[in-house]
């Protein structure tokens, strides 16, 4: 079908108002290939690259109602695939690729861009406001550098699927509208082990309000003492004035509309820039989220969750998770995520440099760990149903849960989801018999002893921990400033729980965490308790206990096998796991899949799942 006879189709009548392109600096330039882009936010994109044979892997129809198109639209376009992998132009659209820089893992690395995404314009929808459309995995950009500008079915299955199921959660993040995989084919090396395999290209429709991120504002970074790198367009403050403006207009009219004088208006931004991040990271926590990647060009200017890149969910709770394979320091570990943002916040404020004061800008990141505390606490006792009455002592209570469910490798996701099992108190009841069946569901979900050995055998090389033990012998004093440092601190704790777990056995280990568990659940009932002071109805109260838990405590979240199966029977050409595993994603706070067990945690992606995962609705 040639494309006149399809001009009628919803895709062909998407109204462009590619408002970006129009109100910063676009790069015009028609040199070939990557380059250094001066003085530009956006670079224009003359030719595309398509996909051979692109076809449908999976479309979300959430995230397709925001341009006020249906799945069936999608499909019944002959020209579907090509139009929403960037293989053939919209009408309307001007593509183009945005420009940022950025620090990563803690050094500023000059210009970055969109290497691998093409920007399509803006679309009007009546219903939904404008949405800006990107294309991941288009091809060659100015800002690919070495890269082909290409992504593969593997990776973007994997962002599709966690972009959905973020939105699901009541997680701020950029939506995934649409997945196409094609006959073209690039070499990658999955696993780092220097073997490169043929994968197929693929590409993510990606939507949302703006992708304009920290890193945006530090294109204007002059030189850099420690790595020597600088921004494209270093001290171009008319520039950043003009960001800023288009940002705040477009993204914050109403504390445009508040503010007269230009510094009070920016700092508001910066405040309120500094409340989103601080409770996006609360509630990535409250999930078990890790992103992985946090540097500066990752964070998002609207407080969402911005490229899933080598991410995770928790499967046992370990404050030490890292997600990524070369973050070998843990700086984006599951514990540092809040510190982390607010390290990133501290470069947007130099980023934006005179425009905001900086005297209140220190201010305002002084509130963010107490803010991010604050949006934290009251997540957690909505996890925990703590509905009616808030107690100082509620954070030594959740403190004390998780350092449990650390200490007895309890699954994050599911342990919460039991809680809500535990029985209300009654009078006159028998406590060990009361929390009995719930602990011993809990226990179900815990490692064994193997497995908690290999949680905390210490990462150190054994050289390094040799010297560190010697010297608690022939120099304590030396001894005791080091054991203090945060990372051999870590290293000995390792080292204590697994000289006590090298003391016991199986039957000892689980007794113990009865016990343990006993005697927290018991706590916890208390508490319950004292959510009654005699004045409120008491089966209100209970069935709102259940209400916000079951609300706030998802039944299933993205783990990796769950992804690792789709991705590994979408690779023999069957899409359908893609989309079943979507639609349970779509409800992570319904039993809807029939399970009457609790799915649990995995094992290495690359292996079968064991049985408990085997039972689960989406095996």
């Amino acid at each position: 079908m040639e494309p006149s006879q399809c001009r009628s189709s919803a895709l062909e009548r998407l109204t462009f108002n590619n408002t970006a392109l129009k109100k910063l600096p676009v790069d015009d330039s028609e040199e070939p290939g990557s380059r250094t882009v001066h003085a530009a936010c956006f670079s224009r994109i003359r030719a595309l690259q398509p996909l051979v044979r692109p076809i449908f892997v999976a479309q979300s129809q959430s995230a397709l109602s925001l341009l006020s198109v249906s799945i069936q639209d999608v499909l019944s376009n002959p020209l579907g695939p090509e139009y929403l992998s960037g293989s053939r132009l919209l009408p309307g659209s001007e593509p183009a690729a945005h420009c940022y820089s950025g620090h990563q893992f803690g050094l500023f690395a000059g210009q970055l861009g969109d290497g691998a995404v093409m920007y399509l314009g803006e679309v009007e929808s009546e219903r939904h406001g404008r949405w800006e459309i990107q294309v991941k995995g288009a091809g060659v950009t100015p800002y690919s550098r070495d890269g082909d500008g290409r992504k593969v079915l593997r990776s973007s299955i994997r962002e599709f699927l966690c972009s959905e199921a973020m939105f699901a959660l009541g997680i701020p993040t950029t939506r995934a509208a649409s997945l196409v995989t094609s006959d073209l084919y690039v070499t990658r090396d999955p696993l780092n082990n220097g073997r490169r395999v043929s994968e197929r290209c693929s590409a993510v429709l990606r939507l949302a309000p703006s992708f304009i991120r920290f890193g945006s504002f530090e294109i204007f970074l002059g030189r850099d003492d420690f790595s020597g790198m600088q921004g494209p367009s270093a001290r171009r403050h008319d520039i950043r004035a003009q960001l800023l403006d288009y940002v705040i207009e477009t993204f914050y009219p109403c504390i445009l509309k508040s503010h007269s004088k230009r510094r009070d208006r920016n700092m508001a931004f910066f405040r309120e820039v500094m409340l989103r991040t601080a409770k996006l990271v609360a509630q990535w926590q409250c999930v078990g989220f890790c992103h992985g990647v946090l540097n500066t060009d990752n964070m998002s200017i609207l407080g969402l969750t911005l490229d899933y890149g080598p991410f995770g969910f928790m499967d046992r709770f370990d404050p030490d998770f890292v997600c990524n394979a070369s973050d070998k320091r843990g700086r984006y570990s599951y514990q540092a995520q809040p510190s982390a943002c607010r390290w990133n916040l501290a470069r947007l404020a130099e980023a934006l440099g005179s425009e905001l004061n900086s005297a209140e800008a220190g201010a305002i990141l002084d509130e963010f760990m107490p803010t991010y505390e604050a949006f934290y606490l009251g997540i957690m006792r909505k996890k925990l149903g703590l509905v009616r009455k808030e107690e100082e002592a509620d954070s030594e209570l959740i403190s004390d849960l998780l350092s449990l469910m650390h200490n007895t490798g309890a699954d994050f996701t599911n342990t919460f989801r039991l809680l809500s099992r535990v029985p209300w108190p009654e009078e006159g009841d028998n406590e060990r018999a009361a929390v009995g069946p719930v602990v011993d569901l809990i226990l179900e979900q815990c490692a064994s002893i193997e497995e908690l050995k290999v949680a905390n055998k210490p990462t150190m090389q054994d050289g390094e921990l040799a010297m560190i033990l010697s010297m608690s012998q022939t120099n304590p004093a030396m001894f005791g400033i080091v054991a203090d440092s945060p990372g051999v601190s870590q290293q000995l704790v390792r080292m204590g729980r697994l000289k006590e777990l090298l003391d016991t056995d199986q039957d000892e280990l689980k007794e113990k965490q009865r016990d343990d568990w006993i005697r927290w659940v018991s706590r916890y009932r208390r508490r319950l308790a004292r959510m009654c002071d005699g004045t409120g109805d008491l089966s209100l109260i209970k069935e709102e206990r259940l209400t916000v838990m079951n609300s706030t405590n998802p039944h299933v979240v993205l783990r990796n096998y769950i992804a690792q199966n789709a991705i590994q029977a979408a690779e023999k050409g069957d899409f359908s796991e893609v989309n079943r595993v979507l639609q349970v994603l779509e409800k992570p706070y319904s039993d809807a899949c029939g399970l009457e067990t609790l799915d649990g945690p995995t094992v290495a992606y690359d292996r079968k799942p064991p049985a408990w995962a085997q039972k689960m609705c989406i095996t």
